[in-house]
Parts: C-alpha cells; sequence; structure tokens
C-alpha cells in the first residue's frame, strides 16, 4: 500500500507540473488582470498634442468634460509635440492614456510584442497634407529639397517615406535624394519662412500655417491616397495594464470623449472657439480665423478608429523602413468598452475588423 499511494503521489505531482509548465508556456490571451479599487484609478494622466488633430482631446479639457465624467480621479493632462515622445511614455509608464497617431500607436504595439497597449476608439479622421514652395507642382521635383515631417516614425513621416518610395523617390543627403527634416511644427513654420525647408508632411493646423501664413502650396491631400478619403490620423491609445486595473476609469474617459464629439457637432463654431483657445494657452499664439477655419475642414471627428485601414498602415510602417516588417495587429484593438457606451447612448457602434482578437506573434 504504501509503494501504490508512493506511486499515485508521485504521478499526481507530474500531471500537476505539467499543467503549471503549459500554463506558463502558453497563457491565455485572454487571462486579465483584476480590477483594482472597483475598476477607479485615483488619477489618470492624458496625453494629446496642439494640434487641429486633437480638438476632442482640447474640448474635453477645455469644457471639463472628462472632469466631469471621472468623479473622484484626477485628471493630469500632459502635452507633447510628436508620437514618438507619448510611445516612450506610456511604454515607461508615465502615461496612461493618449490621443495620438496611428503610425506611433502601430509602432508602440509592434515594441511591446503586442502587450503594453491597446487602441481603443478613433478620435479625428483626414487632416495631413503635403505643401511645399509654389513652384514644386510634381513628385519629381523634390529631388534635392528638404520636406519636413514632425518626427521620426511618426504618422506623417511614415506616410511620407511610403508615398516618395511609390514615387521611385529615396530619402537621403544624395542630390537626387528628398531629405527629410525631423522638426517640432512650430520650427517647421519657421524653417519654411527661412528657406531651409521646402515644405513638409503635416498635420493640421500646421499644413494651413504653411498655406495661409506662408504661402505653400497643396502638392498632396493625404484623403486622396484613400478608399472614400478616409484614414485615421489621431486616435486614443491606452497602457494595457491601465485598461485592465481601471477600465471605469477608461469609461469614464471615454464618455467624455464622446460629449466632447458630440459639441463639434452640433457646434462647429462654438468647437472652433474652443480649440483655438486651448492652443493659444499651450503655444502661447490664437489661430488666424481663416487658419482655425480651414484646419477643421479638412478634419471628421469620430469615435470610429477605421480598423480595417490598420493592415495598410502596418504595411505602410514597413515599407517607410519604421518597422522591420508588418505589424501583426492581432489583439491591437479593444473597441469594447467604446462600444458599451456608444450602446448606452443608443449610437451605433464600431468594427474592430478583427483586430481585437489574438493573433500570430508582432
Amino acid at each position: 500500500m504504501p509503494r501504490l499511494r508512493a506511486h499515485a503521489l508521485i504521478v499526481a505531482l507530474a500531471a500537476l507540473l505539467a499543467v503549471a509548465a503549459c500554463s506558463r508556456a502558453e497563457p491565455s490571451p485572454t487571462d486579465t488582470a483584476a480590477p483594482v479599487n472597483g475598476g477607479t484609478a485615483p488619477e489618470v494622466r492624458l496625453g494629446y498634442f496642439p494640434n487641429v488633430t486633437h480638438a476632442p482631446a482640447i474640448i474635453g479639457i477645455e469644457q471639463g468634460l472628462f472632469t466631469a465624467e471621472l468623479g473622484s480621479t484626477t485628471l493630469t493632462p500632459q502635452t507633447f509635440n510628436a508620437g514618438g515622445d507619448a510611445v516612450n511614455a506610456l511604454l515607461g509608464g508615465s502615461l496612461d492614456i493618449t490621443y495620438i497617431g496611428s503610425g506611433p500607436a502601430i509602432n508602440a504595439f509592434a515594441k511591446s510584442n503586442g502587450d503594453a497597449v491597446r487602441l481603443v476608439a478613433g478620435a479625428t479622421e483626414g487632416g495631413a497634407q503635403l505643401v511645399v514652395r509654389p513652384g514644386i507642382t510634381s513628385p519629381e521635383q523634390l529631388r534635392g529639397k528638404t520636406i519636413a515631417t514632425p518626427q521620426l516614425g511618426n504618422t506623417q513621416d511614415i506616410a511620407l517615406k511610403k508615398w516618395l518610395s511609390e514615387h521611385g523617390l529615396t530619402a537621403g543627403d544624395g542630390p537626387n535624394d528628398v531629405k527629410i527634416a525631423n522638426l517640432d511644427n512650430p520650427r517647421t513654420l519657421d524653417a519654411f519662412r527661412q528657406g531651409s525647408v521646402d515644405g513638409g508632411w503635416l498635420p493640421e493646423p500646421w499644413s494651413s500655417r504653411l498655406v495661409l501664413d506662408a504661402g505653400a502650396s497643396v502638392l498632396l491631400d493625404e484623403r486622396s491616397l484613400w478608399p472614400n478619403g478616409q484614414f485615421p490620423t489621431t486616435v486614443v491609445l491606452v497602457r494595457t495594464a491601465f485598461l485592465q486595473q481601471y477600465p471605469e476609469t477608461v469609461r469614464a474617459i471615454l464618455r467624455g470623449h464622446l460629449k466632447a464629439l458630440d459639441l463639434a457637432a452640433s457646434d462647429p463654431a462654438q468647437a472652433k472657439t474652443i480649440v483655438n483657445a486651448g492652443l493659444e494657452k499651450l503655444t502661447g499664439n490664437a489661430l488666424a480665423q481663416p487658419v482655425i477655419d480651414r484646419a477643421f475642414e479638412n478634419i471628421t471627428l469620430g469615435p470610429d478608429p477605421l480598423a480595417s485601414t490598420f493592415p495598410q498602415l502596418a504595411q505602410d510602417s514597413a515599407t517607410a523602413g519604421i518597422t522591420d516588417k508588418p505589424t501583426d495587429l492581432h489583439g491591437l484593438l479593444d473597441v469594447g468598452p467604446l462600444n458599451t457606451e456608444l450602446q448606452a447612448a443608443g449610437r451605433p457602434t464600431v468594427d474592430a475588423a478583427g483586430l481585437d482578437k489574438p493573433g500570430g506573434n508582432s
């Protein structure tokens, strides 16, 4: 009997070890951390940029729409000039949620092997143009010229490099190359006026500022490159751990986000005034009325992240040399919280295009 009992114990122990080993090697993609404090965070650090393409964030902050939904949670806004800086803050744990370009959102997902971030909503479509000196009227004339983008690997930087490749042009320092200068948007305006850059692939309001304030011409509106003219310029990205621990806080931010979108849709003139006042606080300068008007004409605000465009965006990032290969984006999206809020408001839900399901390695 003792020998039989010992044998049974060994078999049982072996089975337990096998299960444990399997669990470590193949964690379930649906495993999540339990919500903390009922899913409500004591503080949420929210990132956004001083751009018209981040209008929902500016409206939500300036009008107190986020704060009203957050209750006892403290809102700590943080501003960034380009997506790479916001990605570093997210991955470093010093930022919880951010409005950000689609390109850096993909890069953050790729850098963390699909673990650290989730895309939870759309914010802005359109609002990016390649603007140049009036004498430049064709892609071929960009050879030997200098074109600015806001940051290496940001959404406009990727779009420019992919477009150059499609037209047989190369980015570099040679006499027949197109030199790309990564500059903060205000510096691009100054550099264009001074003659040190010949144009820029820029988000609003900076493309409008170069056109109306500095005499640039539009060589290309990025909308012309996409089916139905739709492409995501700004989305809402959250740290996965924050989403898992504080889902109620994320939903509160999304409710504020939807209210900001509703305000912009119901009263565009007020939205422009709010955004311009917010930009003046952030940059020290308000936009001239023709600039803010033109910038708003070039964007569409809405909660749909246009998920079906993301495989192409991932391919573009690889074509631009920002990633080694197209990122497998399965698992990037989690629109469940957004759709819950949309359903509660009696509004149509958004489609994740299958990217809310686990896939292969990123």
